[in-house]
Order: structure tokens, then C-alpha cells, then sequence
């Protein structure tokens, strides 16, 4: 019996909180992961953690730094290293477009989140972004927290 399509796509393994909160992100890029299979089933697990990672590109390139993905379970003497770097899949368009983004200076490439899409391939999304300044972070706090308090007025007037 197969899997229905529906049931592939779990959302989101693991996701940077952080990101939005640390950089301003610009630009949005979905890339492949070449993975393990003990790293695969540790994934669909959620057993992942992007907190501290980033991407670096060496050599047309780009590789995922700092992601922790836990050793599987049931993995025996076969299991992966947790903090090894990972080779991410992307054309080489994107790749040699990311490379002149990251040349100008501030951009740097962030994890924000991994998935299992449709099809069941592991996808991670990156970002272009710039670092905020502590002025910018909480400005964004007093807008969410201006906001909150006109929704929590408005209902209770209505």
C-alpha cells in the first residue's frame, strides 16, 4: 500500500527562532541536504536542532555549518557524527547568485528551517540576511508588543 502524498509532507523538522529575531532576512532560497541515512531517520524523528548553524560557501559550494542532528536511536555502530558538515544542493545559478550577495558586505547565509517535502526529500530554507542592531531588535519588540495590545483592546470592545 502506498503512502498517500498528503502524509509526506510533515512541515517543519526544525525551525531557527532565533533568525528573525537576530537578522533581517532578505531573500528566501530552498536548497536539498545530502544526508545519511541514519540522519534521515533521526530527521523524520524531529531529533534536529539549527540554534548557533549557519552556511558556508568554499569552492562553489555550500555547506550547512553547526546543525546538530542527533545520532539515531537505533543506528548501532553505523550512526553519523552529530555536528558534521553537510553538503546542500542548489544549481549553480543560485549558487553563484548567493556568491555575489554574500561579496557585498553584511550578507550572510541562515538556516531558518528544515522539512520533508512532498516527494519525502529532506529540504532546508536559507536566507540571505543582514545582522540587526540592538536598536532594530527592540523597535521590533515594542511594534509586537503595540500590536498585541490593540488586538487585546479591540476584542474587548466587540
Amino acid at each position: 500500500m502506498a503512502k498517500d502524498k498528503s502524509q509526506n509532507a510533515t512541515g517543519p523538522v526544525a525551525t531557527n527562532k532565533k533568525a528573525r529575531h537576530n537578522f533581517e532576512l532578505v531573500e528566501v532560497v530552498e536548497a536539498g541536504m545530502a544526508l545519511l541515512g541514519t540522519e534521515v531517520k533521526s530527521l523524520r524523528d524531529k531529533q534536529c536542532d539549527l540554534e548557533g548553524s549557519y552556511a558556508r560557501l568554499t569552492d562553489d559550494e555550500i555547506w550547512l555549518v553547526g546543525a546538530k542532528i542527533a545520532p539515531y536511536e537505533r543506528g548501532g555502530y553505523v550512526n553519523h557524527d552529530p555536528l558534521r558538515k553537510r553538503k546542500l544542493l542548489l544549481h549553480k545559478n543560485q549558487i553563484r547568485k548567493i556568491r555575489t550577495k554574500l561579496e557585498q558586505r553584511g550578507f550572510t547565509l541562515v538556516p531558518i528551517k528544515i522539512y520533508f517535502n512532498e516527494r519525502g526529500k529532506a529540504k532546508i530554507e536559507l536566507a540571505l540576511a543582514t545582522g540587526k542592531k540592538l536598536h532594530d531588535k527592540r523597535q521590533a519588540i515594542q511594534e509586537k508588543q503595540a500590536k498585541r495590545d490593540i488586538s487585546r483592546d479591540m476584542k474587548r470592545y466587540k
